[in-house]
């Protein structure tokens, strides 16, 4: 029964600055916000009309930035949400690695890199904080949902592998930083959606090879053909990285294809493939006396972990492809209907913990979604429109896990556990959104979930197990326009996120049944935010300094009920009464006279446990009877501060050539609940030059030169939340930050 349960899932497998920063940010906010609000406090009684603006504004150049956060085609500022869109020329000149790259202009969004490689750790609004440790699974991200073409990378109990992720052949990266359980389902703290569609409407052969510090190496090709009803392109790149730490090294192959038609019913189809193979080693946590005396050093203290880091080869080996289909498909003039289904497979291999683990799985669902448009009535000031949505989503994902004993790092004969592990993900949601006059909208809606888990063990049947989550969030919200190209917004929402999959593995602590396969400690997160915004999108005549700007700024206040903590590393979770949410965000790019280009952004936020008591016999079974009361503490993995501002230059005499600089800051946080493990901050510099140019007619070259870290600042990257406390030494929950690295990058396109 066991090898042929393998067997069948196997056959599955598809193959000081910190000051001059806070200086840098203000004068942004004063020279990017302070226009257009005195230029809106002058409007005259009759510039209310929506086809009217104040003088030197002008419409006729305003870009229309269409997003997908509301689950239908909606321009940006109409969706009472923070959202963000990143095109393709933000992030291009970048390695294309890792999300801290392409995320760094994006407000309330905090990417750390752990190795310098794809495995980061992505927070909004700090959800996704408690992603790291010795049991939470590098290279996954959670509380977070990520998309890529509309399909789900996000498993069903609400973690994520980037391993398909391709940066290099993305166009657009769109982050929804709302609170979206309510559309989106378990785990949406916020969503990250990728687009691979190629941009260009002609057929095309692109190139690119990169070399960099460090052992870098990049190798990509993408091409696309057009006709006049179909867009069919690939993308593929291999990304070698000898790492900048010892025990870092990391290889990642990916594919991507995709084919997107319009049929002759008016609708459109999407077929997508995807396929990887990610190999990545995990160096390990330090502590501050190995941080302070070599950062590039592996865990390889037995003292710490034994065996070490280094001699268990601790690393990932993820081999994993998805086929998926889309469709929309209009009906008439007022009735739409879209779907989504796929299915991928996965082999994964882990060394890591004294164990090696042999992981087939198959990954399979789909949505349906029926959208009405119906025009009301008219109004005095204008027609009343109603949007009527209802959908449901469904994931499934199972598999089996073989546990062996490792052998120097390597898999060996015993075998200690065989299980399998599945996870179902079923949501049904409805939406009605009534705009007036295209000036005013109300939107409600609400979402149930229901989250089931599967544990069966081959070996010992008695810690058989399933258990359930179930929860319904409701949410409204409300846009206003004060102009044309300017709109406040105001909404409240609930969010779920269930315990993920590892999570739930019980507790090997006093006073915990460990006949059980699942952590009875456990329950979802539930959350409530309320949140206010302002959207502005302006262009300027000529003659102004400003000529085109927008801005995007937010306030929330979120209440947690449930939040899940790790301690020990991550061995095992435990989750707090009550923590509070409060913070701001700031968004904001500018073009000027003169060739010069600004984007900036700076989240603030308080967070805090305001209940938090927990047993202290779940941490030492000596100190039974005794507990601990951390209400009050700040919550861990969070910094108070993070800001970052991008400068570009590019000259009027030679428009081919721009420089560029960024400027990122990390406020101090803390490590652990018990708030005294203190991460300092830190300031990072990058410098880049770069050129695009058209070399004839049809081909276009594309090259840059950039240097991260110019400074060579040595800086705490990420950390372990909660970590072991040794008794003799102190506790390792470092992760340094990338040291001064360059990189060079030469790219062609033939249009053909």
């Amino acid at each position: 029964m066991q090898s042929s349960y393998l067997s069948t899932l196997s056959a599955a497998v598809l193959c000081g600055a910190y000051t001059a920063l806070r200086c840098v940010v203000a004068m942004l906010v004063v020279a990017l916000v302070a226009a257009p609000v005195c230029g809106f406090a002058n409007i005259p009684a009759q510039s209310q009309q929506r086809d009217s603006l104040p003088k030197p504004m002008k419409t006729s150049k305003t870009p229309e930035i269409t997003v997908t956060a509301m689950r239908q085609a909606e321009r940006q500022l109409e969706v009472p949400l923070a959202v963000t869109l990143v095109p393709k020329e933000e992030f291009m000149n970048s390695r294309g690695f890792g999300f801290d790259e392409a995320l760094s202009l994006v407000p309330g969004v905090l990417v750390q890199s752990r190795t310098g490689n794809q495995d980061v750790r992505v927070m909004v609004r700090g959800f996704g904080a408690r992603g790291a440790g010795e049991r939470s699974n590098a290279g996954t991200s959670r509380g977070l949902r990520f998309y890529i073409d509309g399909i789900p990378e996000t498993e069903p109990d609400g973690r994520t592998a980037f391993d398909l992720i391709d940066l290099t052949g993305a166009s657009s990266v769109e982050v929804l930083r709302s609170n979206a359980s309510a559309l989106w389902g378990n785990a949406a703290g916020g969503v990250v959606s990728v687009s691979t569609v190629p941009l260009q409407d002609k057929p095309f052969v692109a190139g690119q090879f990169m070399l960099g510090s460090f052992g870098f190496q990049k190798h990509s090709v993408r091409a696309g053909t057009v006709t006049d009803a179909t867009k069919i392109y690939v993308s593929l790149n291999n990304t070698m990285f000898d790492g900048w730490r010892e025990q870092s090294r990391s290889l990642l192959t990916q594919c991507n294809a995709g084919a997107v038609t319009k049929l002759a019913s008016g609708g459109n189809l999407g077929v997508f493939l995807t396929g990887a193979s990610n190999n990545f080693q995990i160096p390990g946590p330090l502590n501050e006396p190995q941080f302070n005396e070599n950062p590039r050093q592996a865990q390889n203290n037995p003292m710490i972990y034994n065996p070490t880091y280094v001699q268990r080869n601790e690393r990932r080996f993820n081999r994993l492809g998805r086929i998926g289909f889309t469709l929309d498909q209009h009906l008439d003039d007022q009735n739409n209907i879209s779907a989504m289904a796929f299915l991928g497979s996965k082999y994964l291999q882990r060394s890591e913990r004294n164990t090696f683990r042999d992981f087939t799985r198959y990954h399979l669902g789909g949505n349906a979604i029926y959208r009405n448009t119906s025009r009301l009535l008219q109004t005095p000031v204008g027609e009343a429109k109603n949007q009527f949505l209802v959908g449901i989503d469904q994931q499934y994902q199972d598999g089996a896990i073989i546990f062996y004993n490792q052998v120097g790092g390597e898999r060996g004969r015993e075998i200690r556990d065989n299980k399998r592990e599945g996870a179902s993900n079923f949501g049904a949601f409805v939406q009605n959104e009534l705009s007036l006059a295209e000036r005013l909208s109300l939107v409600v809606g609400a979402r149930y979930d229901n989250i089931t888990y599967y544990y069966d063990s081959f070996i010992n049947p008695k810690t058989n197990e399933q258990r359930s989550f179930e929860r319904v969030t409701p949410k409204a919200g409300l846009t206003y326009h004060l102009a044309p190209t300017m709109t406040l917004y105001a909404n409240v929402g609930g969010g779920v996120e269930v315990p993920a999959g590892n999570e739930t593995d019980p507790p090997n602590v006093f006073g915990e049944d460990t006949v059980r396969s699942i952590n009875s400690l456990l329950e979802p997160i539930r959350s409530t935010t309320y949140e206010v915004g302002i959207k502005q999108v302006v262009e300027f005549s000529e003659e102004s300094v400003v000529q085109q700007l927008s801005y995007d700024a937010a306030a929330y206040w979120i209440d947690v009920i449930n939040d899940i903590v790790p301690y020990r590393g991550g061995r095992f979770y435990f989750t707090a009464g009550r923590s509070r949410r409060i913070g701001a965000e700031l968004g904001a790019q500018a073009r000027l006279q003169g060739g010069v280009a600004l984007w900036g952004m700076a989240s603030y936020g308080d967070n805090r446990f305001l209940e938090y008591r927990i047993d202290s016999v779940f941490v030492n079974r000596a100190l039974q009877g005794r507990f601990a009361d951390y209400a009050g503490n700040r919550q861990p993995g969070i910094p108070e501060l993070f800001a970052t501002v991008r400068v570009r230059y590019t000259p009027v005499f030679a428009p081919m050539v721009y420089v560029e600089g960024e400027l990122r800051h990390v406020g101090s946080y803390f490590a652990d609940d018990v708030n005294t493990l203190r991460v300092p901050s830190y300031t990072v510099l990058d410098a880049l030059v770069g050129v695009q140019h058209t070399v004839f007619e049809r081909l276009k070259l594309h090259a840059f030169v950039r240097l991260n870290n110019v400074t060579d600042a040595t800086y705490i990257g990420s950390v372990w939340i909660n970590p072991d406390r040794p008794a003799t030494l102190p506790p390792a929950y470092i992760e340094p930050g990338l040291a001064r690295n360059i990189i060079g990058s030469v790219a062609l396109e033939w249009q053909l």
